[in-house]
């Protein structure tokens, strides 16, 4: 199931905001093989872009600096905006993901705000895509 890939993903990005060190095989051994190449295409992407994703968020943020969010949402927006700008996922189903996996990992109140600045990264990639 690609829940348990973005899941993965999401417990990757969590770490690497904290942590530059190299991944234990632990962490990998978490999930089936099948969904194992998602997994690591999301991480990937989010490692070659993660400083145009953070300058987005942080561009989007109202009333929020980065280091204001809390860190479980930081890191779903994180997996989020990877999938959406950079794997073309549909953001519906980014945007879904991501709330789901906040319901079992964040606050209640996370949906909300994560659907909240999502919703904007999507219409400021609208807003882009009109300008280019």
């Amino acid at each position: 199931m690609r829940r348990d890939s973005r899941i993965l993903a999401f417990k990757l990005i969590f770490e690497r905001l904290f942590n530059s060190q190299p991944f234990d095989e632990e962490l990998w051994q978490e999930i089936k093989d099948k969904d194992k190449p998602f997994a690591e295409q999301i991480f990937e992407q989010y490692q070659l872009h993660k400083t145009q994703i953070q300058q987005k968020l942080s561009s989007l943020l109202v009333g929020y600096s980065l280091d204001r969010v809390h860190k479980v949402d930081l890191a779903l927006l994180c997996e989020a905006i990877t999938e959406i700008d950079y794997i073309k996922t549909p953001p519906a189903v980014a945007i879904n993901e991501a709330l789901e996996i906040a319901k079992i990992f964040s606050t209640t109140e996370s949906p909300k705000f994560l659907n909240g600045v999502l919703s904007s990264v999507i219409k400021n990639n609208a807003k882009e895509g009109e300008n280019v």
